[in-house]
This record gives C-alpha cells, structure tokens and sequence, in this order.
C-alpha cells in the first residue's frame, strides 16, 4: 500500500481572504512539501497541469526536476498531463529527464485534465475532445516501448524511424490513465494494462468498487493480468492534530476553491455542513486526525481495492504554510504506519475484498 501526496498547486487568496500568493512563491512552497515527503517516508508526489491564473503548475515536471535533485526516495509524478493538448514526445522528453535527475523515480499520469483551457492555448479544437486523447496515448505508448519511433495520425505531423531522448533509467517509464470515473476510461486502462488512477472527490468512495471491478474485467479480457496492476486514488483531505482542529483549518481555503469552481460548473454553495458530512466515516473528504485519515483510507483499501493513496492537499490556498508541511509530516510519520502495518497484516492473513 503505497501513501503520498497530490497538489494542483493553487494561488487563491489564503483561506479565501486577503492578498493571492504569487506563483512563484507558491512553485517554491511546493518544491519543500515534496522534499519534506521524501524525508517523512511517503512514496510519491504528484503535481497537476492548469493553464489558469489560479493555478501555478503549468509545467509539472520543470517542479519535479527541482524536486528530483533534492529527493531521493519518493517518486514523482504529474496529476496529471493533459495529454491531449500536449505533444507526447515532449512529455516523454520532459518526464525521461526527471527520471535521470531522480535515477528512476520519474512516472506520467496522463489524463484530460479537469479544465479545457489548454485547449485554445494550444491551437487544438474542442470537437476532437476524445480523438485527440486517444491517438496521442497511442503515440505515447509506443514511445514508451520503442526507442525508435514510426508513427502516423490525424493531429499532429508523422514520424517516420525517428528516436526520442533521452530515454529513461527505468526500463519502461511508467505511465498510468488518470480518471474521474468516466466508464470508458477505465475500460481503455485495463485493456491496455496500465495503472489506473480514480478522482474520488465526492459522494462515497465505496461507490466505486465497481469501477475498479470493471477495470479489473477489462485488464483480463484484454490478456492482462489484472493482480498486477496498480490502483490509485486521487481525494481531498488534510491531516491535523485532531479532527476538528484540521477540519477548522481546513475548511476556509476549501470553500472558497470549491466555491470558485461551483459557479463556474453549476454547482450549489459549498457549506460547513457539507463538509462535515463528506468527512464523516462514508464521504470522500480525508480531513482529521491520523487516526481517523489512517481508518479510512483502510476501508478504501479493503472495500474498493486502492493500492495506493493520494492526499490531494491543501485544496485552495491555506493562510499558513506551515499547517501543510504539518499535514504533511502527519501524513508520512503517524497515517502511512498505522496504514502499512493494518494492511500487510489483513494481505498475510488472505482476507478477501470487503
């Protein structure tokens, strides 16, 4: 059971009050919350791709080579690349020099991303939405297996026994399929035997048991060996000395960040009191003391068969640093134990999915 952390590197004015961070100093701020996760034991870090004002991270691994240079045991990853408006020999490019700054620690997790503004950024046209994720996953994959590369689509120009470099230390640099939960996605990652990552942000995580089922069917059908294939999650939370005291700081920078992006998608107010109800036993929120983040993301182990645990956090922009390099720190050396020793023993003893 692997633990670590996921950020899309917010700059919302701290706990919804006050002057916005600036990228900069938010850029930097990350690159400590992933060295701190190297030396408090987590086993990876994920930094997601926006082209927005409120979001820093539009090129995740320019951070996670300045993260690479001063880690040494924690693995890095996009959350995710927005393959779709990007070219796939540059992100193979890009994610091949992590990997030889961080000697093998480099992974992709690619996806359509949450937002469309790359999309005219870029020069790419909405309509091709789903052909362009696909073809560019192709291309990427086969990449990924050839050092020299012969390659024809429909967006983008072909390439004809050309080889990209560098490659990576790894012998196959890892790339997982990042998904909210949409059906076809996670049919595609399991016929084509890649790690699966779910956005569980809302409702009960339970519920998607049988998505990870499906993809499970769909690994094997497609002559995959489906017990070797990694699970993750991707969920929002925060670890405090208690639960109300993460709750209380906490919540401030989550309300606004969810409040910011409900007006935009249509959503009702975003309250205290349902965020409570989301951090309670049932809900997708991880917001409380290690204990209680520990019990939950076992439950999430056992009864939707998540192999490894992503904290999204902060969500939004929180008023002091030091309350994140503290979650952190809690995250690392009080939650990963008690969820590592829990899980190892329920595995040794053949326990079967709850």
């Amino acid at each position: 059971m692997e633990i670590g952390i996921s950020t899309f590197v917010e700059t919302t004015p701290a706990d919804g009050n006050g002057p916005t961070i600036s990228h900069a100093e938010r850029i930097r701020q990350v690159v400590e919350e992933i060295v701190l996760a190297d030396k408090v034991g987590l086993d990876v870090f994920g930094v997601g791709e926006h082209h927005r004002a409120d979001y820093a991270a539009s090129a995740p691994a320019v951070i996670l080579a300045a993260a690479a240079a001063r880690t040494e045991n924690i693995r890095l990853t996009s959350a995710v690349t927005v393959l779709s408006s990007a070219d796939p020999v540059r992100v193979f490019q890009d994610f091949s020099t992590v990997d030889a700054i961080s000697n093998g620690r480099a992974e992709i997790m690619a996806g359509r991303g949450s937002f469309i503004e790359s999309f005219p950024l870029f020069g790419y046209d909405l309509n091709d939405y789903d052909e362009l994720f696909d073809e560019k996953l192709e291309l990427l994959l086969k990449i990924q297996e050839s050092e020299i590369v012969d390659w024809k689509g429909g967006h983008r120009p072909a390439i004809k026994s050309r080889g990209v470099y560098p490659r990576p230390v790894q012998e196959k640099l890892p790339i997982w399929i990042g998904s909210g939960g949409n059906q076809e996605s996670v049919v595609r990652a399991g016929l084509l035997n890649l790690p699966l990552v779910l956005a569980i942000i809302g409702g009960r995580p339970a519920q998607f048991a049988p998505l990870v089922d499906l993809y499970k069917r769909a690994a094997e059908h497609g002559g995959n060996d489906a017990s070797l294939l990694p699970v993750a999650s991707h969920s929002h939370g925060f670890v405090g000395e208690s639960d109300d005291i993460a709750a209380d700081k906490f919540f401030p920078s989550m309300q606004y960040a969810m409040t910011v992006l409900g007006k935009e998608r249509g959503w009702g107010p975003y309250t205290r009191q349902g965020f409570d109800a989301l951090r309670g036993p049932e809900g997708a929120l991880y917001v409380g003391s290690p204990e209680t983040v520990a019990k939950k993301i076992i439950d999430l182990r056992k009864k939707v068969g998540i192999t490894r645990f992503m904290l999204h956090t902060p969500v939004g922009t929180m008023k002091n640093h030091d309350d994140v390099l503290r979650s952190v720190e809690l995250l690392g050396t009080k939650v990963a134990p008690i969820v590592r020793e829990e899980i190892a023993a329920w595995e040794a003893a053949g326990q079967p999915e709850d």
